[in-house]
């Protein structure tokens, strides 16, 4: 069986922008599901890996520590 584009997991356009927005050039991780984000990459691969229910409550996490301000560690 060949596995297409259409058939592997993606992120919706819009979580894709929003979350290379989110994670460029971030020096302070963001935490969802009591794991460290730093990088898109990372972030992308682990909501990519959950099943729907859990992408959309991680991806949630995600975009709630991105509106909240800054904070030096």
């Amino acid at each position: 069986m060949t596995v297409t584009k259409e058939d592997a997991p993606s992120l919706e356009r819009a979580q894709r922008r929003l979350l290379r927005r989110i994670y460029n050039g971030r020096s302070v991780p963001i935490i969802a599901d009591g794991r460290p984000f730093l990088t898109y990459s990372d972030a992308s691969q682990y909501l990519l890996s959950l099943a729907p229910q859990a992408h959309d409550i991680a991806y949630a996490e995600m975009k709630e520590q991105a509106k909240s301000p800054r904070h030096n560690p």
